[in-house]
């Protein structure tokens, strides 16, 4: 990729300007304030945009500090880049309220979109954070931060396992956490599913127990009552049958002997007496004696009631209106409901049984959650073992670039876990707090082009915003020499004039630029 030019229509301090970027060295001069470190902004601001803060932090962030001076509503810009042997351009609005970014591809007139990744593509994967950490250095921004670690050791593990840098280690552990907490979290529902379909069960059982303690004494009350009402059945056709043989006379209500003093009478009436008075005489007496005989039958039924004869007319309505064939139907449905309910009851019970056991379910989620925590600390592994391989790599070309520098003072850069650096020097280990300012800025610009050789497979820009600073005039020409050599285009924001008066004594051709 190369720059070709840097078109600020309202940025900054900067109002319709254009700014042409060459092959090779282009050095842009300014005083202090001029608008150096601003045009290194745009740069960023063009390739990966520029988004507002919010709240406090929006009051003094890049993109309040850059603001137009003039028509502050008009915040835009262009860039013009050479990428895989075609000419893009692109353009953005960074105003909040039209804020858009278009890129086209000038040889054949395609219209990209930066908003569905085409923009990256073209960039070849570069992102921000390793742009920043390799190819741009700002103003007292030569040290590397923490993001150029994990870029190393997403490069290591992808690079070495898969044969694809592009694919992002971060990223996976991302995506493994994600599941991680995903399945947790289906595990959490799954039990508080599981707890409130027990609970639901568990008084659906009382309930069910409920109501076979409940049938259970209706049983046995019907069934108490049955056979009382059997016994007391019993009781009563015996009773009946005595009763029967109490009210059965034995012996008559009147003697047999005044019958027959009775007929006697009648017959000698009816001989002695003269006719026709005889029979009228006769009738009389016969009628008498009937009528005797008939006052006695009835004196008879006239006597106090037996014990046996109350009993049987105190016979009570409800024994009259539930027939024992009733209490038998009740008796047998009650018992089918009972056993209903106690089947029921074992089925839940059994079911509850269930619960307490390790459901399959919950089997396969230890599984799938064990082989998640696997993927992870295999990766880890994995990523250990290859840094350590990408470091030896990191280490050789970064000693070379340092080597170069230094006159070959420092040969050997030893760069180890967390980019924890130090120096070999004379069969001596020197740690990087030992060192000159100069020396210690010298270092992290070898491991910036180290690290932008090893993770960039397209070569970028290099871009420096007064760099420079704390070189001496030996090593920062060993540094122009080294860029001029192995980079096809870098771009230096200076303020100074000792670049371009060390590039000509070199005889080493550049383009300079005032801002």
């Amino acid at each position: 990729m190369k720059i070709q030019e840097l078109r600020l229509d309202n940025f900054g301090k900067f109002t319709d300007r254009s700014i042409r970027i060459g092959d090779g060295v282009n050095i842009l001069y300014g005083e202090n304030e001029s608008g150096k470190s601003t045009l290194h902004t745009f740069i960023k601001g063009m390739l990966f945009g520029m988004e507002r803060g919010r709240g406090r932090a929006s009051l003094h962030d890049t993109f309040s500090t850059y603001q137009p001076w003039k028509n502050p509503g008009y915040y835009s810009g262009a860039l013009r880049f050479e990428s895989g042997g075609k000419i893009f351009r692109i353009d953005r609005n960074f105003d909040k309220n039209a804020k858009k970014s278009e890129l086209l591809c000038e040889d054949d007139g395609e219209q990209l979109s930066v908003e569905d990744g085409d923009l990256e593509v073209v960039l070849g994967g570069l992102n921000a954070g390793s742009y920043e950490n390799t190819v741009s250095i700002g103003q007292l921004r030569i040290e590397t931060g923490q993001p150029l670690a994990a870029e190393f050791k997403n490069y290591a593990t992808n690079y070495y396992a898969a044969g694809n840098s592009e694919i992002k280690l971060e990223k996976t552990f991302q995506y493994l956490d994600e599941k991680r907490k995903r399945l947790e979290r289906e595990i959490k529902d799954s039990l508080a599913d599981k707890q409130a379909r027990r609970e639901r069960m568990e008084q659906e059982a009382s309930y069910v127990w409920r109501d076979v303690h409940r049938l259970e004494e209706e049983y046995s009350r019907i069934t108490e009552e049955i056979r009382h009402r059997q016994e007391t059945d019993e009781q009563e056709e015996t009773e009946n049958r005595r009763v029967i043989d109490e009210l059965r006379p034995k012996k008559w209500r009147i003697h047999p002997v005044e019958i027959v003093v009775f007929i006697v009478i009648v017959v000698l009436a009816f001989i002695l007496i003269a006719k026709p008075w005889n029979y009228l005489v006769s009738i009389i007496i016969f009628l008498t004696c009937g009528l005797y005989v008939w006052n006695r039958m009835k004196v008879g039924k006239r006597q106090e009631k037996t014990p046996p004869e109350i009993i049987l007319e105190e016979i009570t309505p409800k024994e009259e209106t539930i027939p024992m064939e009733k209490l038998l139907w009740e008796r047998d449905h009650v018992g089918e409901e009972l056993q209903e309910k106690k089947t029921q009851y074992g089925n839940l019970k059994e079911q509850l049984d269930e619960f307490d056991e390790v459901s399959e379910d919950y089997r396969e989620y230890d599984k799938r959650r064990l082989a998640l925590r696997m993927a992870a600390d295999k990766l880890n592994e994995l990523s250990g073992e290859l840094q350590k391989q990408l470091e030896d790599r990191l280490n050789g070309k970064a000693s070379e670039i340092l080597g170069c520098i230094t006159d070959e003072k420092y040969t050997r850069l030893l760069i180890e876990d967390g980019l924890r650096m130090s120096v070999m020097s004379e069969g001596r280990k020197i740690p990087l707090e030992k060192l000159s300012r100069g020396t210690v800025e010298q270092i992290y610009f070898a491991l910036r082009m180290a690290a932008s050789h090893v993770l960039h497979e397209e070569e970028y820009p290099v871009i420096l915003d007064d760099t420079f600073v704390h070189y001496d005039d030996i090593r920062l020409a060993n540094t122009l020499r080294w860029l001029c050599e192995n980079r096809k285009q870098v771009i230096i924001f200076t303020c100074q004039k000792r670049e371009a008066r060390l590039l000509d004594e070199m005889g080493i051709m550049y383009q300079e630029r005032y801002v």
